[in-house]
């Protein structure tokens, strides 16, 4: 059974989820409070983690900011906002959602499942093995990535579109295309996130951000990693220098 750490002062709110959570199948933690939520987040294991944003003690963006620093799982912002600010900085943070409150429980479960999905498929390719390009190492199972030998640190959704791009060399992807397989949104909103993304992953991973080597350009369209570099599979991770 999948458990979920729902992080949030309102506790009209957490018994609702509670209630829902364990009829659809999940058991859940309670935290009413940012630091409560963060010591519970990082010390223990969650399948997903609902996470207010107005919260005492430490907000909600500053926590989901902190849980990114040391574990990669789901997370799921609920805010009362309408400000677009704190949407797009929960995503630049690396949240893999947000619903508005108040929100349909309906709604909420749907998206609850569908990013539980996403992590599922995502990290179920090659868990055991490394992909290695000229140049570049990305370590599928320990999500670690190394531009030569030396160890290059990503945010969670640089990885995962790095490793979606590796995983399927030549395939072009729209922003659109990006939004739905990494942040799971089914709009076209936030295009803008995407860009961003890229181009810090870009400055992180390319030899030379004029003259790109792995994630291509196709204008108008979107973006590709270079099916020119064939990988390989590697058992073995690099060493760090």
């Amino acid at each position: 059974m999948k458990k979920i750490l729902i992080i949030d002062d309102d506790k009209s709110v957490t018994n609702l989820l509670k209630i829902n959570a364990l009829h659809h199948g999940y058991t859940t933690e309670l935290a009413f409070d940012g630091a409560e939520g963060l010591q519970l987040a990082v010390s223990n294991d969650y399948d997903l983690i609902l996470l207010d944003i107005t919260l005492p003690k430490l907000d909600g963006i500053e926590v989901c900011k902190r849980i990114r620093q040391k574990k990669v799982v789901p997370i799921i912002m609920l805010t009362g906002k309408t400000d677009e600010l704190d949407k797009v900085l929960s995503l630049e943070l690396g949240a893999d959602d947000y619903v508005t409150k108040p929100f349909g429980i309906r709604e909420l479960m749907a998206r609850i499942k569908a990013v539980l999905r996403r992590y599922e498929n995502n990290y179920s390719f090659d868990l055991n093995k490394t992909l290695v390009f000229d140049g570049l190492t990305i370590n599928i199972p320990k999500r670690i990535v190394y531009k030569k030998n030396y160890k290059v640190n990503l945010s969670p959704k640089e990885f995962d579109l790095l490793s979606l791009f590796a995983k399927n060399p030549g395939k072009i992807y729209s922003r659109t295309n990006l939004l739905q397989l990494v942040w799971g949104y089914n709009f076209k909103g936030y295009t803008h996130t995407v860009n961003s993304h890229i181009n810090r992953l870009r400055s992180k991973v390319e030899f030379d951000m004029t003259n790109p080597k792995y994630i291509l350009t196709e204008w108008g369209i979107g973006y590709k990693f270079n099916e020119t570099l064939t990988p390989y599979l590697d058992e073995q991770v690099p060493i760090i220098v």
